[in-house]
């Protein structure tokens, strides 16, 4: 199910547009950047389950295969997202940012499953990457309570509707916030003004990076392809490289002229993959040349 659906619910999406992804001149610099950052986070998450669950009704789900209480467990999840947007909101008052208009384009009931899958482990990995800049213990007690639910979201998605292991390894993967908001962007429309004054975001293009094969095996030889903001190929530039996120490590593969990687061993379960120009420590804004792609591998 996952090397199917996977690619249709994520790759449509990613698909659609190069939306935005953040300058590292200005991210996270403040105790308020983080909980905005969160925010943003929680604000997506919570429509997602508010829109798919208002157009998915029991008899959907029970068509589509699942148990009785897979729904059940679903609201019981968007529930724990409404109340994330609420605490974190009231906490940052009239600084909060607002929900924008969001646009998942999930096709059926078993999309929206897969989708969710990928959803919660960003959103975990995202909690994971920004906890230590926190400052006041307060706010480092809140990220943490919210991150715990997170990781359990993560892992009841694969483990109970999808029938997969749950398990990315011993460690989960801490994901810079400039990655996170990359994926992000590509979900969000249209924000109220004034939507970037309010978060610590500059953003610039990022092109979006599609693998040929979402749930490879390590050895494989797959496709990566990205395109520049002009609609050239990036593939062929020179030095280009997959860096390969999980396990809270990353592996490079050379990416070739026609887009051709080898997918490296070493890593199993739900890993991040973008194009960077340089293979020399963990990927950030001044060598990636993508955005985040997905992929499982087995």
């Amino acid at each position: 199910m996952f090397k199917k659906t996977f690619l249709l619910a994520f790759a449509a999406i990613a698909g659609t547009s190069v939306r935005a992804a953040p300058s590292s001149s200005r991210i996270l610099t403040t105790d308020i950047d983080v909980l905005q950052y969160a925010l943003t986070i929680e604000h997506i998450a919570n429509a997602y389950y508010k829109g798919a669950l208002a157009e998915f009704d029991d008899k959907v789900f029970a068509d589509a295969g699942y148990s009785h209480d897979v729904r059940n467990r679903f609201v019981e999840i968007g529930s724990h997202e409404a109340a994330h947007v609420k605490l974190l909101s009231d906490i940052l008052g009239s600084k909060a940012t607002q929900p924008c208009i969001y646009e998942f384009l999930f096709t059926d009931v078993v999309s929206f499953v897969v989708l969710a899958g990928v959803l919660e482990n960003l959103a975990d990995s995202a909690y994971v990457g920004a906890i230590h800049l926190i400052q006041n213990p307060d706010y480092v007690t809140t990220a943490a309570t919210i991150l715990s639910v997170q990781a359990r979201h993560a892992t009841w998605v694969p483990s109970d509707p999808e029938r997969s292991n749950p398990f990315n390894g011993a460690f989960d993967e801490p994901l810079p916030a400039s990655s996170v908001i990359a994926q992000l962007m590509q979900f969000i429309k249209e924000c109220p003004s004034p939507f970037n004054s309010t978060l610590p975001f500059d953003v610039r293009p990022f092109p979006t990076l599609t693998l040929s094969d979402d749930s490879p095996a390590a050895g494989d030889s797959i496709i990566a392809h990205f395109a520049a903001a002009d609609g050239a190929s990036d593939a062929g530039r020179k030095p280009a490289y997959v860096a390969w996120l999980g396990e809270s490590k990353v592996e490079y593969s050379v990416l070739g002229p026609g887009g051709e990687t080898i997918v490296p061993h070493g890593l199993k379960g739900v890993v991040y993959a973008l194009a960077v120009s340089s293979e020399n420590g963990k990927p950030s804004t001044a060598n990636m040349l993508s955005g985040l792609a997905p992929a499982h591998i087995l």
